[in-house]
């Protein structure tokens, strides 16, 4: 897969028109499982490949059992300045609810060692919405990661999906399903224990500490053209989006034969405008109604009625003709944003 991966880095090596690369993120899966010459072999090829800026943000998600100390240092060593790591939760009956390998030591002493070795900028992951969390438990959850002096937080309600195993367990009546109240409820006490912290809430799901914002995924909100590398990944160069196959055995063959394996989408501007109020509406940056009238939406009007419509009742706040979610708002972004789309 590592010899596949490495062939797929020089056949897009022109699909950003050698633009300067200014972040890079391992993820989507569990990188941190690699072997140390695997990860190597990749980040060679990439800073070979292509045109990598000084202050590039590098990214590695991690699992909390993977950080040990050897590991740590190589992966700083080769450049890695960022570490998200997927906690998920600090209560041994959620992690074992969810099935996961680690404990809330192996979080607590991962992170201790990624500090120590002087690497500040960490991210974690929380989940909430989850069986059996009240509301005191969420919030001494949120208390645990703030007490770690973390400068990001990422946090995502619990979803059931149908053709998972919690789908399965919630439709045969194995796992009670959380109601959207509670939900609502763990998130307006995460947003405001996050604001006393001195985190700022930049994006729905995401908190940081002042200029602690991921660059790598602020730049998916705010439309930046980026390569994606290996089964399963996305591209996108603001004209087209490419979608690599999932298939591991198909997308190695592919490679194998010079071909990059991956359907292609030629984005209308129907499809842009919507995803311009997809993922702008969930930051801190908001909508502007200057950019909003240059898609030329045959909507418009119905838009900035809608737009006003929230205003007035308090989901949206505006200020010089940008229109940001109030936290009333954010508890019912995909409503609004629905609303908004073509």
């Amino acid at each position: 897969m590592v010899e596949a991966i490495c062939k797929e880095i020089e056949l897009k090596k022109h699909f950003l028109s050698n633009a300067l690369i200014d972040t890079i993120y391992f993820g989507g899966g569990t990188p941190s499982v690699l072997a140390n010459r695997q990860l190597n072999e990749i980040v060679q090829k990439i800073f070979s490949t292509y045109s990598i800026s000084k202050n590039v943000e590098f990214t590695l998600e991690a699992n909390p059992e993977d950080l040990t100390i050897d590991k740590i240092a190589f992966w700083k060593k080769v450049g890695i300045n960022r570490f998200s790591i997927g906690i998920q939760s600090f209560q041994y009956d959620s992690l074992k609810w969810m099935n996961r390998n680690h404990s809330k030591t192996d979080s607590l002493t991962g992170i201790k060692r990624i500090q120590d070795l002087g690497i500040e900028n960490i991210s974690i992951d929380l989940i909430y919405g989850l069986p059996n969390l009240s509301n005191d438990l969420w919030k001494s959850e949120i208390q645990t990661a703030i007490k770690l002096g973390v400068p990001h937080i990422s946090s995502y309600c619990l979803t059931v999906e149908e053709k998972t195993a919690l789908g399965n367990h919630v439709k045969t009546g194995r796992a009670e399903p959380v109601s959207d109240e509670l939900s609502e409820s763990q998130l307006l006490i995460l947003m405001k224990e996050m604001e006393l912290a001195g985190y700022e809430h930049y994006e729905i799901s995401n908190f940081c500490k002042p200029s602690y914002e991921s660059r790598h995924n602020s730049n998916y909100w705010k439309g930046v053209a980026y390569i994606g590398i290996g089964p399963g990944a996305h591209s996108y160069n603001l004209i087209n989006r490419q979608y690599n196959i999932s298939n591991n055995t198909e997308y190695i063959k592919g490679i194998a034969k010079g071909e990059i394996p991956f359907t292609e989408e030629i984005l209308t501007k129907e499809d842009n405008f919507n995803e311009y109020i997809l993922t702008r509406l969930r930051t801190k940056w908001g909508i502007s109604l200057n950019e909003l009238v240059q898609f030329n939406p045959p909507h418009l009007i119905k838009i900035q009625k809608l737009l006003l419509n929230y205003t007035e009742n308090g989901f949206i706040s505006e200020t010089k003709g940008i229109y940001i979610l109030t936290h009333k708002g954010k508890l019912l972004a995909d409503e609004i944003t629905l609303q908004l789309m073509q």
